[in-house]
C-alpha cells in the first residue's frame, strides 16, 4: 500500500466500479490509480479507494464476527478502505463498508473500531440505504406542504403569513430529514449493541468513541468531522446507548492483547503510509522499538527513498518474523520502486508462499516477473496475474497487467481482451465495447475467449451497427424487419 501522492502499482489498486453499480472515473497517476466512487449513503463527494492486504483481514478478522451476528455473510461484506485524514464511515448500495483511514487511526482501541464497524453494520442490516430515499420524500412532502400552506394564506389575504411559511418551507423540510436521520441512528446504535451481546464483544468502545467526540455537536458542519455530520450527536443519544450498553453481559469484556496488538500494527501502517515520512519520523522516534514503530519507520525509509536503511530495518523485522507475509511483501515493493524488479521477486514470491489465498500478493509478484522483461518469466507472470484474477475477477489493474503480458507475448487478440476486461471492471462500457470488437477480430471464432468478447459486447451498449455486424456472422439472433 502507498498513499494518494504515491501510489503503488501492486497493492495499491482501484476498487470494483460494477460492485457499487456506478460509473467511476480513474485518475492514472504514475504507477498505479486511484477509483473516484460515489457511494449511496452518508457520503457525498467522491472517495479515493486503497488496498492493502494486512490491513483488510485485520479489519475482518474484527468485523466478521460482527457481521456474523447480524445475520450477514461476512464473505458477501466488502469492506472498503478510503484513503481520507478526514473521520468518516458509511456504507453503500449492497452490503459494501467504507471506513476512511482517519477514523481508524483515531480510534483508541480495536473496541472502539469494532464498534463503529457494529454501528454501521446497523444501517447494513437495517436496509437504511433503500429506507433513505423515503427519507427525502417526508423532507420533500414536508417542503411542499408547507409551500401549498403559504399559498392559500396568499390567497387568503394574508401576505406577511404567507411570507412566513413560504420562508420557513426549507427549515421545515429540514426538520423532518434530521427527525428521519434521529431514528435511524438510534436504531443503528442499538442494532450495534445487539450484535456485538451476541458476538461477545463489549459494547463499552461504541459508547467510548461517542463520548470521546461528544463536543462535535456544538460545532458547525464547516468544522465537524463528516463522520459527525453524518451521524449527528446529541448528549441524550451518548446517555441512551451507554444505558443499554452497560447493562449487558459483556459490557466490562477487555481487548485481547492480540486484538490490541493487530490494531497498534495497522494505525502505525496507515500512518506510516499516509502521512508524510518526516511526520512518520516524529510520530515514531528511534527511540521507540517496538515492533509497530519500527514496522512504520521502515515504510517512511522506503517513501522517503532511503532504500539501504529501509532494507536493513525491513531485514531485522524479518529475522523476527520470517513468516510475516507483509514483511517480504514491503521489502518487494521497496526493491520493486527502486527499479530492481529480480531482486523483489524472491521476496513477493515468499509473501505468496506464505498466504497464496491473498490476490494482491499474487499480483505483485506477476507485476516483478513482468517487470524483470524476460520472455522466460512471462508464462509465469500471466499465470500468476490469472491467479489473482480468479479470486478478485473485477480487479481493472490486474486485467492491465495482464493485456500487457499478453503483448510482450505476441497475443494481440488475448491483450485486447484483457483490455475489454479492464474496461468493463471500471464501468467503461463504450472502452471496453471497442476492445472487445478489436478482441474479436483477432481471436479464434466460437472460442471461450471469442464467446466471452462477445458477452462483454452485448453488455457494454452496443449500436444498431454493433448488433448488425454480430447478426451477421450469427453470434447473435439477426434481428427482426419490422414492416
Amino acid at each position: 500500500m502507498t498513499s494518494p501522492t504515491a501510489i503503488d502499482r501492486r497493492s495499491m489498486t482501484p476498487g470494483p466500479a460494477k460492485w457499487l453499480g456506478v460509473m467511476v472515473g480513474i485518475l492514472a497517476l504514475t504507477a498505479g490509480s486511484l477509483a473516484p466512487i460515489s457511494a449511496a449513503y452518508a457520503q457525498d463527494a467522491p472517495v479515493s479507494l486503497i488496498r492493502d492486504t494486512e490491513i483488510e483481514a485485520i479489519l475482518h478478522e474484527d468485523a466478521d464476527p460482527v457481521f456474523r451476528a447480524a445475520g450477514l455473510d461476512p464473505k458477501a461484506v466488502t469492506i472498503h478502505l478510503v484513503g481520507d485524514k478526514d473521520m468518516n464511515a458509511f456504507v453503500a448500495g449492497g452490503q459494501h463498508l467504507f471506513l476512511n483511514t482517519g477514523l481508524i487511526v483515531r480510534t483508541k482501541t480495536p473496541n472502539e473500531l469494532i464498534g463503529v464497524i457494529a454501528h454501521e453494520t446497523g444501517h447494513m442490516a437495517g436496509g437504511h440505504i433503500i429506507r433513505q430515499a423515503d427519507g427525502e420524500k417526508q423532507a420533500l412532502a414536508t417542503y411542499l406542504l408547507t409551500m401549498g400552506l403559504g399559498l392559500i394564506a396568499a390567497a387568503a389575504g394574508s401576505p406577511e403569513a404567507a411570507a412566513g411559511l413560504m420562508y420557513s418551507s426549507g427549515y421545515f423540510a429540514a426538520l423532518t430529514a434530521a427527525g428521519f436521520t434521529r431514528t435511524q441512528e438510534a436504531s443503528a446504535d442499538q442494532a450495534a449493541v445487539t450484535y456485538l451481546e451476541k458476538a461477545g464483544i463489549s459494547s463499552r468502545g461504541l459508547v467510548d468513541f461517542f463520548d470521546n467526540f461528544r463536543y462535535e455537536e456544538v460545532f458547525s458542519e464547516a468544522k465537524r468531522y463528516k463522520f459527525f455530520i453524518d451521524h449527528p450527536l446529541t448528549s441524550e443519544r451518548i446517555e441512551g446507548l451507554r444505558v443499554r450498553a452497560s447493562q449487558q453481559a459483556h459490557f466490562d469484556m477487555v481487548d485481547s492483547p492480540a486484538a490490541i496488538a493487530r490494531h497498534k500494527i495497522m494505525v502505525a501502517k496507515l500512518m506510516a503510509f499516509m502521512n508524510m515520512p518526516q511526520q512518520t519520523y516524529n510520530d515514531f522516534p528511534e527511540s521507540d522499538t517496538s515492533y509497530p514503530a519500527r514496522y512504520a519507520r521502515a515504510i517512511a525509509y522506503y517513501r522517503d527513498l532511503q532504500t539501504e536503511k529501509a532494507l536493513r530495518l525491513t531485514d531485522a523485522l524479518l529475522a523476527e518474523q520470517p513468516d510475516n507475509p507483509y514483511l517480504w511483501e514491503l521489502k518487494g515493493q521497496t526493491l520493486f520502486e527502486v527499479g530492481r524488479p529480480a531482486d523483489a521477486e524472491p521476496a513477493h514470491r515468499r509473501s505468496v508462499e506464505l498466504n497464496p489465498d491473498a490476490p494482491l500478493l499474487r499480483m505483485n509478484l506477476g507485476q516483478a516477473l513482468l517487470a524483470e522483461d524476460n520472455p522466460q518469466k512471462l508464462d509465469e507472470a500471466v499465470l500468476q496475474i490469472h491467479r489473482s484474477l480468479s479470486i478478485e475477477p473485477d480487479n481493472p489493474y490486474g486485467w492491465l497487467l495482464l493485456s500487457q503480458a499478453y503483448d510482450r507475448k505476441g497475443q494481440a487478440g488475448m491483450a485486447r481482451l484483457a483490455a475489454a476486461e479492464q474496461n468493463f471492471a471500471l464501468g467503461q462500457a463504450s472502452e471496453a465495447k471497442i476492445f472487445a470488437m478489436r478482441a474479436r477480430s483477432l481471436l479464434a471464432k466460437n472460442s471461450p475467449e471469442w464467446r466471452r468478447a462477445t458477452d462483454i459486447v452485448l453488455v457494454s451498449n452496443p449500436n444498431p451497427n454493433d448488433l448488425r455486424a454480430l447478426a451477421g456472422e450469427g453470434s447473435v439472433d439477426q434481428p427482426v424487419k419490422r414492416k
